[in-house]
């Protein structure tokens, strides 16, 4: 019998990351050290009162049963409580907060409750791309917003047309950004309230690095500006501020109608989390937030001694704002993928090329602090060996 897929899945952007692992795989196979930068996977484990959290609730013949369909109240009021501890956001658990299946899922599902084929959706160049997963889904089309070194990387409005604004009905957003490594200042937020308000464009803010910052700045919520709820949604995860990426658990903040959307699709595909996943995720987000301000001074330290290595070399660019990734011009005279190529083939090192986070990624590679400072260290050492950079004095 010939199987014929949907036209939904034709549509579906090829998985950039999965292509990057055939690669890597194969020089690992051949018998190499590879340091692996090029993904955003967590190294350090979940916090220990976490995971004894869990392994007492899991014993509870309670959440042996089905969980609530639009998950566990416990859960709900630790968000609400999050918020309000670290950024003063008052949250209604019951209408302000919906239970995800990891922030990825909601990034798709928030497509499906709001496109329709032929709809725009306004997406970050470069950016996450599974924001043009859920795009794909539902027919829609992406218009991309660059993010320049000159804005700060940061969208700028006033180039989109009029044509693309009236078609418009999402716009993602994501900062501390992946892949840039830059924050984003209130006053941005502001005016993209103002923005979203004029063309009614539901601006989706993906707060996964909301934790993660440096110098001792701290970003700002999207939901922390006056208008926010009235115009959009915040989703955060667990997965990077807890180091829970394989536990699959986050959440959608703010407005109340997007919430029961959510809510309404998310009936029709899951019956929740599994009750002790969502008991320890509770746990994390109201307990002692230590293990949270250990990790970021963890990658903190990580991030001075990467750009230490790599300014020594000659390789400049500024370091990482937010999130746990470095944002890395190429030499000239190489693509994105060219270098990439060339630094997991001669160097065994891996970077991702900028070029698989939208067209404007193009010139840059994005690394990841998830090695320890040593590793970062032998990573850079490989590559000044390949003789592309004109050390500092």
């Amino acid at each position: 019998m010939r199987i014929q897929p949907s036209d939904m899945i034709d549509r579906l952007p090829t998985q950039f990351f999965a292509t990057l692992v055939a690669k890597v795989n194969k020089v690992i196979a051949q018998g190499h050290d590879v340091i692996n930068l090029g993904q955003g996977n967590p190294d350090l484990p979940t916090p220990l009162h976490i995971i004894e959290e869990l392994q007492a609730q899991a014993a509870q013949p309670l959440h042996h049963k089905y969980p609530p369909f639009q998950g566990r109240m416990e859960l709900k009021q630790a968000v609400a409580h999050w918020y309000k501890q670290e950024f003063d956001v008052d949250l209604d658990p019951e209408e302000e907060v919906a239970i995800l299946f990891g922030s990825k899922t909601g990034l798709v599902e928030i497509c499906q409750v709001l496109m329709n084929a032929g709809d725009v959706a306004l997406v970050p160049d470069p950016g996450y791309p599974d924001y043009w997963s859920g795009v794909a889904v539902v027919g829609g089309r992406m218009v991309m917003m660059p993010l320049k070194a000159e804005n700060d990387f940061l969208p700028d409005y006033s180039q989109l047309s009029q044509a693309d604004l009236d078609r418009a009905k999402l716009m993602f957003l994501n900062y501390p950004n992946n892949p840039t490594a830059v924050n984003a200042p209130l006053e941005f937020y502001e005016e993209t309230i103002r923005f979203a308000r004029k063309h009614e464009i539901v601006v989706c803010h993906d707060f996964a690095y909301g934790a993660i910052s440096y110098d001792g700045k701290k970003p700002v919520s999207f939901m922390q500006v006056p208008g926010a709820k009235e115009v959009g949604v915040e989703f955060y995860t667990l997965s990077k501020t807890y180091n829970m990426a394989g536990w699959r658990v986050g959440a959608m903040v703010g407005n109340r109608e997007l919430v029961r959307l959510i809510n309404l699709i998310q009936d029709h595909y899951f019956v929740s989390l599994f009750g002790a996943v969502q008991m320890a995720a509770a746990k994390a987000m109201t307990d002692s937030q230590q293990c949270v301000r250990d990790l970021v001074a963890v990658y903190e330290s990580r991030r001075n001694a990467l750009y230490s290595n790599l300014h020594r070399i000659g390789w400049q660019a500024p370091p990482s704002q937010g999130s746990f990734f470095a944002w890395l011009p190429v030499p000239s005279g190489f693509t994105s993928v060219e270098f990439s190529d060339l630094l997991l083939e001669k160097a065994h090192v891996v970077v991702a090329p900028g070029n698989g986070f939208g067209p404007t990624g193009e010139g840059y590679v994005r690394a990841a602090l998830l090695s320890n400072e040593e590793r970062l260290a032998e990573a850079v050492q490989r590559i000044e060996r390949l003789g592309l950079f004109t050390k500092t004095k």
